[in-house]
């Protein structure tokens, strides 16, 4: 192994043990999430939600793209257009009441 690569080994077995204080418990402190981001990406593909901490409190969860369209829903306003054609009113016409405003003469 040259230098440069024990050195690189060094790094990564360091790292990996600061994570592996809590090893698959999804919690992240932010300073290890921003270090580590290809890491945690890849849990959250294989564990599910990862959450990560600032100053202690918990701040964001990371999901995947399925997960968040999935509580998201689609947002293409089908559901709003069922409403209100299952509406009852749907024949109703509604005219907006418009208030006449008085015009002042301007002289120029």
């Amino acid at each position: 192994m040259t230098r440069k690569n024990e050195t690189i080994a060094s790094a990564y077995s360091k790292s990996s043990k600061r994570l592996s204080h809590e090893p698959n418990t999804g919690r992240w402190v932010l300073q290890d999430a921003k270090a580590h981001f290809s890491e945690l990406v890849r849990r959250v593909r294989i564990d599910g939600p990862q959450h990560v901490t600032v100053h202690g409190r918990q701040e964001v969860v990371v999901i995947s793209v399925e997960e968040f369209r999935r509580l998201k829903g689609d947002q293409t306003g089908e559901a709003l257009i069922a409403a209100m054609q299952a509406s009852p009113y749907r024949d109703v016409d509604i005219a907006p009441h418009r208030n006449v405003l008085p015009v002042r003469k301007v002289s120029l």
